[in-house]
């Protein structure tokens, strides 16, 4: 099993829309080494949800149910979606001052590329962010 982060603005996609979706496609992600992010994950990785832009924090966890494949949005056929459903809320959200703050995440993906929509995430920092969001 992997763990990822993915991240989209509330105002684009809330959490809270996601909690009643209860089960999404991860569509519009554009950029060349997210893509590459999707096209690793795998049924039973894991994901933190994190807000974007409003809010900068970890608010949830979620698991990809459905490997990459096209997405349905890109009108070039290029990019890929995964299906991500939801697991839950995190007990306390994670903010990114809280993140940067650590520095056994200062080689976090979000720290390190915070323009990437998906990013990986180490065993480590799972357990880290984990401990961290309770």
């Amino acid at each position: 099993m992997a763990y990822w982060l993915i991240k989209s603005e509330p105002s684009a996609y809330s959490w809270e829309q996601f909690i009643k979706d209860k089960k999404t496609s991860w569509t519009g992600v554009r950029n060349a080494q997210a893509a590459l992010n999707l096209k690793a994950m795998k049924p039973g990785d894991q994901c933190f949800f994190y807000h974007s832009n409003e809010g900068k924090e970890i608010v949830g966890l979620a698991e990809v149910v459905k490997a990459a494949y096209p997405d349905p949005t890109d009108e070039a056929g290029k990019a890929v979606t995964v299906d991500v459903k939801v697991l839950g809320p995190v007990k306390k959200p994670v903010t990114l001052a809280a993140i940067k703050a650590e520095p056994k995440l200062k080689d976090f993906g979000l720290v390190r590329q915070s323009r990437l929509s998906v990013v990986p995430v180490s065993i480590e920092q799972w357990k880290l962010i984990e401990k961290m969001a309770r």
